[in-house]
């Protein structure tokens, strides 16, 4: 069996690999999918992204398809960025962009009003079978960027149990805790248990 990870996000890709390891099935990327489409995420919800991607791609391929939606809500900020966290700065932002932004936005909250946390949800999709997951990890935005590792606005977002941005984590340390790695690897239980049948139905 074949199942599509509905991204182009080459450290996503990376994670989500390091997670599913699922019997007899073999994860594919867009990059063999010739002319997929690009799916706009114009939900109001993560969920609603998240399921609109999968389904698309499903509907393009045939081959049943994982999808997530990642949003930062801080809470100074009224939940903001949300479902808008990849292009706050723009619909072309690059990390960095979307990263000084923040610091901008930030800049004259206090330290104690800086809480904030990642939300993601997980989807599996196929029309015989849809499960949804999700993950949450609580930290604060700083004002400057701290650690080379990880992506997005990993180098600002403090981790008060770890001491540490997510981007001063190792691999290793990061998908112990990330919300991205929480909702996988809850995806991937959940479809652990539909095992063998999720493999008869492409």
């Amino acid at each position: 069996m074949k199942l599509l990870i509905s991204s182009n996000n080459r450290d996503k890709i990376k994670e989500i690999r390091s997670i599913f390891q699922l019997p007899n099935v073999e994860l594919v990327t867009l990059e063999s999918i010739p002319n997929a489409p690009e799916v706009v995420e114009d939900g109001n919800t993560l969920y609603e992204n998240a399921l609109k991607k999968a389904s698309m791609l499903y509907e393009f391929s045939g081959l049943p398809t994982i999808s997530d939606d990642t949003g930062l809500e801080v809470d100074a900020l009224n939940g903001r960025p949300g479902v808008y966290s990849a292009r706050f700065a723009g619909e072309n932002a690059t990390y960095d962009d979307n990263v000084e932004k923040m610091i901008r936005e930030m800049q004259s909250v206090s330290i104690k009003n800086r809480t904030a946390r990642f939300r993601t949800v997980a989807v599996f999709y196929h029309p015989d079978l849809l499960i949804h997951e999700e993950g949450v990890i609580e930290g604060t935005i700083l004002s400057e960027k701290r650690g080379i590792g990880g992506f997005g606005y990993d180098p600002i977002f403090y981790v008060p149990g770890k001491k540490k941005t997510l981007a001063e984590l190792s691999h290793d340390e990061k998908n112990a805790i990330s919300h991205r790695s929480q909702a996988f690897s809850r995806l991937y239980k959940s479809l652990l248990k539909q095992l063998p049948s999720i493999t008869d139905i492409n």
